[in-house]
C-alpha cells in the first residue's frame, strides 16, 4: 500500500503524505457492531485534566472488535476490510457460517473472499487464531494474550509482529517487536501473521490542523513559560539547567518512578534500546 504525495500548491501540501486505501473495500461500518463512545477530554471525574493535550478532533464511532476469537471451529469469510479511526490497523469483517458478524485485526494477506478459522484445528495461514501450542516455532503472530481467556492485548498496531521462538514446558518465548523477549502461557491464544498498514508509520501529518483532527492539542515547552507556570519557566534568554520537571516540581523525562515490578518474571531479555 503505497504512500500518496502532493503537488505543493499551499504550503502545508509540500509535506503532507498520505495512505492509498485501495484495499479498503466498505465505506461505512457494520451498524450492528458501531456503539458510541464519551469523549474525556484528558479529564478525570472531578473536571481535572489529568492527560493534556487532548481534546476536539474528528467524530468516532467505536467498532466492536472481537480480540478473544472464542468461537472455535466455526469458519467465517472475510466480508470487507474496513477502516478503523480508532486504531493504525486496518480491520476486516467476518460472516460467520452460523449467521454472526465480527471485526478482527487485518493482517498481511488476508483479502475478501478468504476464509479464516479459530481453534486448534486451524491451519497456520495470516488471520486464523490458535493458541501457542498448536502454533510451531518460527511463526510470525500479533494479538497475543498476556492472560488465558482475557483477549489479545500485545501487538495490535499496523505492521506489529512478534515471533514465537521456543516452547519450554507450560511456557513458550515469544519475541516482540520491541526487542523484548517474554513468556507467555502455551493456553494463551494469538492470531498468525504480521498486521496489515505497513506504510502507517511514514505517514507526515504536513500540517497542524491535521494534528487537532487526531484529537491532539498543542504542546507548550515549559521554558517558554513564566517561573509562575512551570519550574522551567523565566531567565533572561534561554537558560540550560535545571532537571527536567513536570509543573509540579516531579522528575520527568526518564526518571524512574517504578517501585514494584510484579511482571519481570515474565520477562527473560529486556527491550533493546
Amino acid at each position: 500500500m503505497p504512500i500518496k504525495t502532493f503537488k505543493p500548491y499551499t504550503p502545508s501540501r509540500r509535506f503532507l503524505t498520505m495512505l492509498d486505501k485501495s484495499e479498503i473495500t466498505k465505506q461505512t461500518p457494520e451498524k450492528s457492531l458501531v456503539e458510541s463512545q464519551k469523549r474525556t477530554g484528558g479529564r478525570n471525574a472531578h473536571g481535572e485534566i489529568t492527560a493534556w493535550h487532548r481534546g476536539g478532533g474528528h467524530a468516532q464511532k467505536y467498532r466492536q472488535v472481537d480480540f478473544r476469537r472464542e468461537k472455535t471451529g466455526i469458519p467465517a469469510k472475510v466480508a470487507a476490510i474496513e477502516y478503523d479511526p480508532n486504531r493504525s490497523a486496518r480491520i476486516a469483517l467476518l460472516h460467520y457460517a452460523d449467521g454472526e458478524k465480527r471485526y478482527i485485526l487485518q493482517p498481511v494477506g488476508l483479502e475478501v473472499g478468504m476464509t479464516v478459522l479459530n481453534g486448534p484445528t486451524a491451519e497456520i495461514l495470516p488471520g486464523n487464531a490458535l493458541t501457542i501450542q498448536h502454533i510451531p516455532p518460527g511463526t510470525m503472530i500479533h494479538n497475543l494474550e498476556l492472560q488465558p481467556g482475557k483477549g489479545g492485548q500485545v501487538v495490535r498496531s499496523a505492521g506489529g509482529a512478534a515471533q514465537l521462538m521456543s516452547k519450554e514446558g507450560d511456557f513458550a518465548l515469544v519475541k516482540l517487536p520491541s526487542g523484548e523477549v517474554r513468556k507467555f502461557s502455551i493456553n494463551c491464544m494469538a492470531t498468525v501473521g504480521q498486521l496489515g498498514n505497513l506504510d502507517h508509520e511514514n505517514v507526515t501529518y504536513g500540517k497542524a490542523g491535521r494534528t487537532r483532527w487526531h484529537g491532539r492539542r498543542p504542546t507548550n515547552r515549559g521554558v517558554a513559560m513564566n517561573p509562575v507556570d512551570h519550574p522551567h519557566g523565566g531567565g533572561e534568554g534561554r537558560v540550560k539547567g535545571n532537571h527536567p520537571q513536570t509543573p509540579w516540581g516531579f522528575p520527568t523525562l526518564g526518571a524512574k518512578t517504578r517501585k514494584k515490578r510484579p511482571s519481570d518474571r515474565m520477562i527473560v531479555e529486556r527491550r533493546s534500546k
